[in-house]
């Protein structure tokens, strides 16, 4: 798993709803869908940098290229 540097949490929303996902239910986690994947965010600010990477990598993602989204 790659490590990620800590992001804000509606970063990373804004950086994955511009590759194709989007929000598919609010609470304390943020749930977000690209229609076969799912991604699941926590409300934390910043998200810690290993559950960042997993995220980015679950997203088909490298680091270098979340960060350009960002």
């Amino acid at each position: 798993m790659p490590n990620c540097p800590g992001v804000n949490h509606q970063r990373a929303i804004r950086a994955f709803v511009k590759i194709g996902f989007w929000v598919e239910r609010e609470g304390k986690h943020v749930i977000m869908t690209n229609g076969t994947l799912d991604l699941v965010i926590r409300r934390n600010n910043p998200i810690n940098r290993y559950t960042m990477g997993g995220l980015v990598a679950r997203a088909g993602l490298t680091v270098p290229q979340f960060r350009d989204l960002l």
